[in-house]
């Protein structure tokens, strides 16, 4: 069933931007077998809220059906393991992380990242929700839990005793129905003086560059700084610095803390919260611009096959 409300502020208002028609599954390929079965397929339809700015598909596919066995290892990529350990190495140093700190993963895939830390004698624990992928983490000594991560199981950690110093969420929010839910588990996760760094696919590169192979079922988010920032200060988390990376074509690391934590607010949000303000991040015709664009080259290339 289609969303009816935005799924960070809830406001009905949703504007359609682009429609991509019924496709199937990006990453659920077809075994020899099922190759002469018909194929599912879902709507891929991207609307815009102006009350928050946030761009979001309206089909929600039960997360159990695009995650439960997964085919996608982090650990292909060179880029996203250089990524990784880079991040690792800055953020061991500026918050003195230790052996008797905690580094926690939200989707941690096969552990490419939290490896990182174990080199350092730091522990680990990471929430992934695909079977399969669990398990290859754990046979490579990452300390996994084969979990949806939610609130009740960063409620759980906290009372457990599992408090984490530093949590990641790589490419993870864009692939959320319960922003919330998520985002709530992640303050109760996080210590009191800990930060979350948070990276996604950032909405200006997908719009500027018509990225449009960014839109598919698993991606049900495109975000702003102007969202996020909304997302989190709603459960009293803050947004301390940004920084814009290439990877992923083109994505936005945030690093969180509580709202009531000391740290400062670095002049890198003040920056591109303005940025965005400038370009349009709450104009409905600047995400229509970017529809007409996609609908432009789907012309142009049914033109060059038909010419061929």
């Amino acid at each position: 069933m289609p969303i009816t409300k935005c799924r960070i502020c809830g406001a009905a208002e949703l504007h359609p931007v682009l429609s991509l028609g019924h496709t199937p599954l990006a990453n659920s390929l077809l075994t020899a077998e099922q190759l002469g079965s018909p194929e599912t397929t879902y709507p891929l339809e991207v609307v815009f809220c102006p009350a928050c700015t946030l761009v979001q598909i309206t089909e929600t596919v039960p997360p159990e059906v695009l995650f439960g066995n997964y085919l996608y290892f982090s650990s292909f990529s060179d880029t996203v393991l250089n990524n990784a350990r880079t991040l690792v190495e800055q953020l061991v140093q500026r918050r003195h992380l230790d052996t008797t700190s905690l580094a926690g993963e939200i989707a941690s895939n096969d552990g490419y990242l939290l490896k990182n830390y174990r080199t350092y004698g730091i522990p680990v624990l990471g929430i992934e929700p695909a079977r399969n992928i669990a398990a290859t983490a754990q046979a490579n000594g990452i300390r996994t839990l084969n979990r949806f991560f939610d609130a009740d199981v960063g409620a759980e950690l906290a009372a457990a005793g599992e408090q984490a110093d530093v949590i990641h969420a790589n490419n993870v929010l864009a692939h959320v129905a319960d922003l919330h839910g998520v985002v709530s588990g992640l303050r109760r996760w996080l210590k009191a003086d800990g930060v979350a760094v948070i990276e996604a696919p950032y909405l200006k590169d997908t719009i500027d560059h018509t990225e449009f192979d960014q839109i598919y079922h698993e991606h049900l988010c495109y975000f702003s700084l102007t969202a996020l920032n909304t997302l989190f200060a709603d459960h009293a988390l803050k947004i301390i610095d940004v920084e814009h990376l290439p990877i992923h074509g083109g994505s936005l690391r945030g690093y969180v803390t509580h709202a009531d934590a000391p740290e400062a607010v670095r002049p890198s949000v003040a920056a591109l919260l303005d940025e965005e303000r400038e370009w349009g991040v709450a104009c409905l015709d600047f995400y229509r611009n970017f529809g007409a664009k996609v609908a432009q080259l789907k012309t142009d290339l049914h033109n060059l096959l038909a010419g061929i």
